[in-house]
């Protein structure tokens, strides 16, 4: 027994191992045969002199795989292109052309980019395959040839989707292919000006492995790149997620293509967001909404009201507030109960927002605001599946508890803006002004928010209609909009003082 060995256990390259946990006895002779190189980490580059069974570096399992060098130095050889002043580069074969769907042009910075390699990613049953057959759809009514390769459905089930949502059409080609081979066959016989591929964790034959394999995604993704350059083909490809959200298969994916898409929906909610993660095109703060119907998925131009409820009349323990979706002020609600708990220990239900912000806000309320919320149970939840989880809910929050605490609505046409530190204090968030501008327009008359946010050393302001209270921390702003039974400061600001009673 030497000092490294472990009963049971066979100690490789620094790891230990025991044959029949997802490894057997075979991977340490391949162990031993892979010393004399360099190794690589296939997810995210991660080098290694020797043969170990986890990066380094992403801690992944069985991702090292050996490097061969070079046998000899690569001699130049025939450009494709001569190289040119840049000034003489033409420009016009990188202007983007819209999809005809006005949420993914918003996300792609105007349209797509002929050549450009897109990858939309998303949870399975997020609707990916039915927006990309509504983009596909689109794209061949305005003229434009597409062809759409499905690997995951037959051909009669994509069709049997598109007379749902209404995407029957000539121009519209349709390909049942797991075999990347055969997929750039199509390309040729049909010269589509869209190429969408549903999905490439299906496509093999590029190399040696499984579909969806780190080499196969890597093989196909290089050939469908060289394609889309070749011919000014502009490409779609769906991807798959793991369990944790990220993007299925090597990392070097992300870097391959032009443009990465997010597509986002909380389980039980209609409401989805596309997201652009890397555009080297365009910006990467958009967010595009759809609503996903029966009959297809539809664009959300205004979805602030998919986000707030309307009550007959003013309900304690509700806030409105401005959040920012890339860079989309959208309204939305946060609503509180708190009732006394018949346990010693009192219960936290959280839905949309963050527990432990929630927690914090608690702490700070019970200190600085003296409310009593330490025996009582407390519920907190967003309207229509919206999530919050920037720090500019926080004092939102903060009041729809105090709401709730002393039974008591706030104004009617208020919304509540800003971050809370542990001593209580308010501090700035981005955009204000587009935040309360959207409020504006919206028809509130009423705002609270951080000091020095809109007036400068002022502490009340306008913003259109709008009327605007700065408070300097919760208790401030807790008797600007008349949720304490303590004597209110004369100094201190409040709606009375604004708008005249």
């Amino acid at each position: 027994f030497g000092p490294r060995a472990v009963f049971g256990r066979r100690n490789v390259g620094g790891e230990s191992y025991r044959p029949g946990h997802g490894e057997d006895s075979g991977m340490v002779r391949t162990a031993t045969s892979r010393r004399a190189g360099t190794f690589e980490c296939a997810e995210c580059g991660w080098e290694s002199p020797k043969w170990v069974g986890r990066c380094g570096g992403c801690r992944a399992w069985d991702t090292v795989e050996p490097q061969m060098a070079a046998a000899q130095p690569i001699a130049a050889g025939p450009v494709t292109s001569p190289a040119r002043p840049i000034s003489q580069v033409q420009a016009d074969p990188a202007i983007s052309r819209p999809t005809g769907v006005a949420e993914v042009d918003r996300v792609l910075g105007g349209g797509i980019v002929p050549g450009a390699v897109v990858l939309l990613a998303g949870e399975p049953g997020v609707g990916k395959s039915t927006l990309l057959l509504e983009v596909a759809a689109r794209t061949a009514r305005a003229g434009a040839t597409t062809l759409y390769v499905t690997g995951e459905e037959s051909a009669a089930q994509v069709r049997r989707r598109a007379e749902r949502t209404d995407g029957v059409d000539d121009r519209l080609y349709l390909a049942a292919e797991v075999d990347i081979a055969a997929v750039l066959g199509h390309v040729d016989s049909v010269s589509p000006d869209l190429l969408v591929v549903d999905s490439i964790q299906t496509m093999a034959g590029a190399a040696d492995g499984v579909p969806g394999g780190t080499t196969q995604v890597r093989a196909v993704a290089n050939a469908l790149v060289r394609v889309a350059k070749e011919r000014h083909l502009p490409v779609v490809l769906v991807g798959h997620v793991t369990k944790d959200g990220s993007i299925a298969g090597p990392r070097a994916l992300e870097h391959i293509v032009d443009v990465v898409l997010q597509f986002e929906g909380e389980h039980g909610s209609r409401l989805r967001l596309l997201r652009a993660v890397k555009n080297r095109f365009g910006p990467v703060d958009e967010v595009g909404c759809f609503d996903l119907l029966e009959d297809g998925i539809v664009e959300v131009a205004d979805p602030t009201g998919l986000f707030i409820s309307h009550h007959a009349e003013p309900k304690s323990g509700t806030c409105i507030t401005v959040t920012l979706e890339g860079r989309r002020p959208l309204l939305a609600e946060v609503q509180t109960l708190v009732t006394y708990s018949a346990t010693p220990q009192p219960r936290r239900a959280v839905s949309g927002l963050d527990s432990a912000r929630l927690a914090m806000l608690l702490a700070v309320l019970q200190r600085h605001a003296g409310l009593d919320l330490a025996g009582r149970d407390v519920y907190a939840a967003t309207v229509g599946g919206a999530v919050l989880r920037s720090p500019a809910a926080d004092l939102a929050t903060a009041m729809s508890l105090g709401s709730a605490a002393v039974r008591r609505p706030l104004p009617s046409g208020t919304v509540v803006i800003g971050e809370v530190g542990l001593a209580g204090e308010l501090r700035r968030v981005p955009a204000v002004r587009e935040r309360l501008a959207e409020a504006a327009r919206l028809g509130f008359r009423h705002a609270v928010v951080p000091r020095d946010t809109v007036s400068g050393p002022g502490r009340i302001g306008r913003v259109g209609a709008l009327s605007v209270i700065e408070c300097s921390d919760v208790c401030q702003a807790l008797s600007a909009l008349r949720l304490t039974n303590r004597p209110a400061d004369p100094g201190a600001p409040g709606l009375r003082a604004v708008t005249g009673g």
